[in-house]
């Protein structure tokens, strides 16, 4: 199992040599950087340390900076662990990059979802609204608290609240295409968060190392406009 950090982009639309459209969410994944091996011996348990995207100087901390100088590399903005066996291989200050994937592999995505703020159940949690009509006091209220033997409302009752912003996980969804030459991956389906929202893509874990075949895309290649060179004509004086 492999594991990246990169950035959801947004989504788009490729199409296959058939004429198939599959929606595909486009992930720029720069390479990065392996910060710190931990072991059982030393840390209780087997992982590798990863850092995504440079950050100023100035805003990382001593500690920060001295732990980064290890792996010769700038101050992170992001840092994440994979405890994946097959990672281990990665030494500190080595760059793992989107060519560890292939077209065809089973991943999972992590992402932090939209936030939507405080909303009502209705939005919330799909509830239907009450009669509209003027003598009803109950158009998008919760409604039934529940019996009244309680006394109390039972703990998992479906009421309004904070929405969104929740760590949330795709999973079983294909890459469609890696681009390496722009670190970007293309991956089938829609993924969590907002656009420029950090993701996880990983080895899908229900997948258990499955590559589907390779899909035949169409590649849309544009002609540089070609200029016709024209000399101006001298004349000259006999």
């Amino acid at each position: 199992m492999k594991g990246i950090l990169g950035r959801k982009i947004g989504m788009t639309q490729v199409f296959t040599t058939d004429g198939k459209l599959i929606p595909v969410t486009v992930v720029e994944a720069t390479p990065n950087v392996v910060l710190q091996k931990k072991t059982v011996a030393t840390d209780g348990y087997d992982a590798i340390q990863v850092g995504f995207e440079d950050k100023r100087e100035k805003l990382a901390t001593k500690a920060h900076k001295g732990h980064v100088a290890k792996a010769e590399t700038a101050p992170k903005r992001f840092i994440r662990e994979f405890r994946f066996d097959e990672m281990m291989s990665y030494e500190v200050g080595q760059e793992i990059k989107v060519d560890s994937f292939v077209a065809g592999e089973v991943v999972d995505v992590t992402g932090t979802s939209k936030g939507k703020g405080y909303q009502g159940v209705i939005k919330r949690h799909g509830q239907q609204r009450g009669p509209m009509g003027h003598g009803s006091g109950a158009h998008r209220i919760v409604g039934s608290m529940g019996p009244i033997a309680p006394n109390r409302i039972a703990p998992g009752k479906k009421l309004p609240g904070h929405m969104g912003h929740v760590t949330r996980t795709v999973q079983n969804l294909e890459i469609v295409a890696v681009d390496v030459e722009n670190n970007v991956l293309l991956i089938s389906g829609s993924i969590p968060g907002p656009k420029k929202g950090l993701v996880v893509v990983k080895s899908a874990v229900k997948g258990n190392g499955k590559v589907n075949p390779a899909k035949d895309l169409v590649v849309y290649e544009t002609e540089s406009p070609v200029v016709e060179e024209t000399t101006d004509a001298v004349e000259t004086a006999e």
